[in-house]
Formats: C-alpha cells, sequence, structure tokens
C-alpha cells in the first residue's frame, strides 16, 4: 500500500490504530506489531504492547492453520503493518476463514473484532457465550461486529470441530456482566490457546520491547530526577518492576512518594519530554523488591499461573469453577503447549503439568489479602461493599468441552 504522495507509507502511519480513543490505553495510537512463528506451519504469535500508561505487557493474538485456511484466535489491532503478515500467511496457507472473540469482558480483546471483520469480510465471527457492555447492553451488531456472519460458541456450534475442541470457563457472575473464557486446542499442534485466565511470565524483557524499551527505562528509575538511560541491566529491573505493578497494582515493596516530592524532581534538564512524563515518577522501592519478583514466578514450579490480579479481582469467589475447567483442559489429549493471550509463550506444557496446576491452585490458600495482595483485596471488598459484584456468586453452569 502507498501514501497519498506515491511513497510508502511510513512505519508510523502502518502501525496507525485509529479506534484507540475507545480504549485509551497505551501505546495509544501507534500499535507496532512482532510476529513469531511457534510451530513451523501451524501456530504464529502477533503481539502488540498493551497497557495503563507505562505498565504494558504483551498481548497476543494467536493464529492458527487449518485444512483450508487460517483461524484467528483473540484479535488485536489490525494495522496494515499487522495486514501485511496475514496477507503474506494467507498467500501460502490459504484464507482467514474464522476469527474468535474467546472472551465475554476483556474490552482489549473485543474491540478489535469488528475492524479485524471488516479486514476479511468473507471470514466468520464466532464470539463467545453472554457478550455485554456497559454502560447501556447494547447488542453485537451495534458494537459492530457483523450481523451475518456473526456467531455464539457452544449455542450455535462449534467452528472446525473436526480440527479444534473447545472449553468454557463460565459463565461467572462479576456483577456489572459476566465471565466467560473459551479455550482451544488446535490438535494438529498440540497447542492450547486460551486469553487470560492463564498466563506465564517471563524473567527476561519480552522481544516486543526491543523496538522501545521506554516503559522499562522508565520503571528502572529510582527517582522521577534521573534520565531514561538504556541498558540490559536498566531493561531487565524496568521488567521486573513493570510486572509487579500490573500483577498487583500497587506491591507491598511499593511506596508512593509524596507530591511535594514528586513535583521538586520534575521538569529538569533532560526530563521535559512527554516522553519521560516530564520527570513525574511517584514511586520509591523498597530493598528486597527483587525477591517479590521471583516469589511471583514461583521458583522451580511448572511456569503457567493465575495472574494475581484476576484471583482477586474476577476469580475470589470462583475458584471451583475454575480449578474444574482446568480438570478438564487436562483431560484433553495430546497436548504439547499453551499459548496465552498476554505475557510469554509458547509454554510447554502437558496433561500432567495441567492436572498438577490444578492441584495446587485447590490445595493453596486463594485469593489472599496480604501482603501485595492488600491493595486488590480492598478494591474487592469495596466492590463487594458497594453491591457492584455479589459476595456470594449465583451457580454458573459447567458447559462442557465440543469439537
Amino acid at each position: 500500500m502507498r501514501a497519498s504522495n506515491g511513497l510508502p507509507p511510513t512505519p508510523r502511519l502502518r502501525q496507525g490504530w485509529p479506534w484507540w480513543p475507545l480504549l485509551p490505553l497505551y501505546p495509544y495510537g501507534r500499535r507496532r506489531t512482532l510476529v513469531r512463528e511457534l510451530v513451523p506451519g501451524q501456530i504464529w504469535s502477533f503481539e502488540q504492547l498493551q497497557g495503563v500508561l507505562y505498565v504494558a505487557v504483551p498481548i497476543r493474538m494467536t493464529v492458527a492453520r487449518l485444512t483450508d485456511g487460517l483461524l484467528l484466535y483473540a484479535p488485536v489491532a489490525p494495522t496494515q503493518e499487522l495486514l501485511h503478515s496475514l496477507r503474506e500467511l494467507e498467500a501460502r496457507y490459504g484464507p482467514v476463514r474464522t476469527i474468535v472473540l474467546p472472551t465475554s469482558s476483556g474490552l482489549e480483546h473485543k474491540l478489535p473484532v469488528p475492524a479485524m471483520a471488516r479486514a476479511f469480510p468473507a471470514a466468520t465471527v464466532w464470539v463467545s457465550p453472554c457478550q455485554w457492555s456497559f454502560p447501556l447492553p447494547l447488542p453485537l451488531p451495534w458494537l459492530g461486529f457483523p450481523a451475518g456472519r456473526t456467531r455464539v460458541l457452544f449455542e450455535q456450534g462449534l467452528p472446525h470441530a473436526e480440527q479444534l475442541q473447545w472449553e468454557m470457563l463460565g459463565p461467572l457472575d462479576l456483577g456489572l456482566g459476566t465471565f466467560v473464557e473459551v479455550a482451544c486446542l488446535h490438535r494438529a499442534s498440540g497447542s492450547l490457546l486460551v486469553t487470560d485466565a492463564l498466563v506465564a511470565i517471563s524473567s527476561e524483557p519480552p522481544e516486543i520491547f526491543s523496538t522501545d524499551p521506554t516503559p522499562l527505562l522508565f520503571h528502572a528509575r529510582e527517582q522521577g530526577a534521573e534520565p531514561l538511560s538504556d541498558g540490559q541491566e536498566q531493561r531487565r529491573r524496568g521488567w521486573m518492576r513493570l510486572v509487579l505493578f500490573a500483577s498487583y497494582l500497587r506491591p507491598s515493596a511499593l511506596e508512593v512518594r509524596p507530591w511535594p516530592e514528586v513535583i521538586a524532581g520534575s521538569f529538569r534538564p533532560g526530563l521535559r519530554a512527554a516522553k519521560a512524563y516530564f520527570g513525574l515518577y511517584p514511586f520509591r522501592w523498597q530493598p528486597g523488591w527483587e525477591a517479590e519478583f521471583e516469589a511471583l514466578l514461583g521458583g522451580d514450579a511448572h511456569p503457567l499461573q493465575v495472574a494475581p490480579v484476576l484471583e482477586r479481582l474476577v476469580f475470589p469467589r470462583a475458584r471451583t469453577a475454575l480449578v474444574a475447567w482446568l480438570r478438564r483442559l487436562a483431560q484433553l489429549p495430546s497436548i504439547r503447549q499453551v499459548v496465552p493471550a498476554h505475557y510469554a509463550a509458547p509454554v510447554a506444557s502437558t496433561q500432567e503439568d495441567l492436572q498438577r496446576l490444578a492441584d495446587a491452585l485447590e490445595q493453596r490458600p486463594w485469593a489472599p489479602s496480604s501482603g501485595s495482595w492488600e491493595f486488590l483485596a480492598g478494591i474487592d471488598s469495596a466492590l463487594v461493599r458497594w453491591g457492584v459484584v455479589p459476595e456470594v456468586p449465583a451457580a454458573e453452569p459447567q458447559a462442557a468441552g465440543k469439537g
């Protein structure tokens, strides 16, 4: 594609995402895409960054090869750059046949779907049950989903059942709406695709940060008066702190500095730019915070885990349903790796690994309220107290896997 002046589009234009104001998350209107082949000729990862301010982590669309084309699981922003890479896959493996929205509540996964559907007008769109919108309960066509080719998983069948197996978590009552996640096993590669319920956090910064490490460098500093200095040690320190932010929102090792102190260190030479937030850095990390990161990774345990922010805010009273879902996943045949929609992928996994994870979640303390969990627990308690979320969720039917 060429720009209006006859020249190829600049990277900024190719990475543009015009719908970002509907969900104003970093990096806003410019979304770089990293494409990786996870299983040769079978599974590809299309990764972008997404987060609040500089607390940004990878978000992933997984592309799976079908016998007659391609399936897109959990779409991300369809920039020109991303679509160009998809067209290259189409040229080799056939057209995009199916677009899947595997969650009912994840706005970051839902928002790109209508634009992706317009880019592939012959593809069928499948969505998880119990879709909802806030503040108004709008029908899917009003949200941009193509009315003539949008189907609901389980309720209206399952796509490519001879090649894929589907397993649903939920619906779980969140008060304002419901949480549903639909996992998909790609039989040919042994890849289990999941969305938000499971993640694996790497000890080193993901490759997606290589082109713009600014979020890592921002969090690597000890105070706002420091410039954004690049280096491997700064990147790793920034990644560790960024992960703690994303996991706990306010980890126990973090102290919020008084605003007079924050302002006094701002707008200094070298920091008078929006990229550095003009030197505004209201955080102070206490000694020993590194141990908190290592504890989050779990040491020698299998890397798959439930993200703390989901455990405490989405699943605090739904452990039984989550464990039952994991046990059903553990019964799926020939699992070789799990591909989550966030953080690291692929994660080498077997049926036994998923079974052990279910056992561990069932046996350990669930949704704690102390330490780094304290801030999340306060949010959850407030939501229950205000009647936003139910203290005792309604019993939810458990959907059997099909396909």
